[in-house]
């Protein structure tokens, strides 16, 4: 029995000058931009960019944990540096370079006085609890934005925030690349994948499930909530007489049922109430139990600036939630699509969304991208 090679290592370069030197392919060029520490979401990015360039194409992975990120009293000092496995899995999962450039590379002369500002959305939610964070992201992303000049890059959407931060960027600055965005990966019980993860104690690891299960609740609840509504809208509005009428029978189960129907039909489409209502039960509880998860938010959000939405809110919207549990700060969200009722036509009623575990799950299917600025220079 055979087996197939290895894959070849990908070329591992750490200047800007190396950089410059490296030949381009005859496709397009893809980036991955990562703080190191690969994991099976890093790698179904790298996938997910090879698919896209093909084998004409060059997929680069940059590795650099960026200093310009970390507020006072967070991680920098003790995020994992694993730069040997790194490259071997950028390898299997289909880079052609790994570029992991030191601090002085990426900032010669220190910190740089001029950065990008990320404006109002840069203060919300992750912007808020960490000042200045997304400042440093898109700093750091424009600088490997320009030495690696690619035209696609690749990045997560478990890191939401970031993602609209960075494709706004693009789009108000110009920049030649189209952004994409990749959906979540999770693990087998639902955590989404994290380098922070191997943080968690076996305890804090079952407490940190609670923020999927606050997503899942959300999306279970707006998906029954809907399905009501739809039964409603196909046999009519039934009175809550039949309800009264079925209990005198002694058929309760089946009242309880009508009940909730003429009640869908009746009462006005309450969506992302409902959502975050049940997201927020989840993480009430998850706060007694030992150890506690101390939620930082909860947030239902326009995508396009992050901004709350109110309950007569139509369209796609981004249930986000942070959390420490122990020393650990997770992030993790869903996005959800809410949608007139049946046979309303009014913008307030409720749909389920893309499922955490389902379509944000499937692993390299792009499912957002951001067209190249007008400005784009010809490569």
């Amino acid at each position: 029995m055979t087996t197939s090679p290895p894959p070849p290592a990908p070329r591992l370069l750490h200047t800007a000058a190396a950089l410059r030197d490296l030949p381009r392919h005859t496709g397009a060029r893809a980036v991955v931009m990562t703080m190191g520490a690969l994991h099976e979401g890093h790698a179904t990015l790298v996938r997910a960019a090879r698919a896209r360039v093909g084998p004409q194409g060059q997929v680069v992975v940059t590795v650099f944990v960026n200093p310009l990120q970390f507020g006072a009293g967070e991680d920098l000092d003790r995020y994992p540096r694993t730069l040997d496995a790194d490259v071997v899995l950028a390898a299997e999962a289909g880079a052609d370079v790994v570029f992991a450039p030191s601090a002085d590379e990426v900032y010669p002369g220190g910190e740089p006085q001029i950065r990008i500002a990320a404006g109002p959305m840069g203060t919300l939610l992750e912007g808020a609890s960490r000042p200045g964070h997304f400042d440093g992201v898109l700093t750091v992303v424009a600088k490997l934005l320009h030495l690696t000049a690619p035209d696609i890059a690749f990045f997560g959407q478990k890191d939401a925030q970031q993602l609209a931060v960075i494709s706004r960027m693009a789009t108000d600055l110009n920049f030649p690349v189209e952004i994409v965005g990749v959906p979540t990966v999770r693990e087998d019980d639902g955590l989404a994948l994290s380098s922070r993860n191997r943080y968690l104690s076996a305890p804090e690891r079952r407490t940190a499930l609670a923020l999927s299960a606050a997503l899942y609740a959300a999306r279970d609840r707006l998906a029954a909530e809907e399905a009501l509504r739809a039964r409603a809208a196909s046999v009519g509005h039934p009175a809550q007489d039949r309800a009264a009428a079925l209990a005198a029978l002694g058929e309760d189960r089946a009242a309880a049922d009508a009940h909730a129907v003429a009640c869908a039909a009746a009462g006005p489409p309450h969506g992302p109430s409902v959502a975050r209502a049940a997201a927020q039960a989840v993480l009430t509880d998850a706060a007694h139990l030992d150890p506690p998860l101390h939620l930082d938010y909860l947030a239902l959000v326009d995508p396009s600036d992050f901004t709350e939405v109110p309950d007569t809110y139509e369209g796609e919207a981004i249930l986000a939630v942070a959390a420490k549990v122990g020393t650990t700060r997770l992030i993790d969200n869903i996005r959800l699509v809410f949608r007139p009722a049946p046979g309303t036509g009014t913008a307030t009623a409720v749909a389920a969304a893309s499922a955490p575990d389902t379509a944000e799950t499937t692993p390299g299917t792009p499912t957002s991208t951001t067209p190249q600025g007008p400005l784009g220079a010809h490569r």
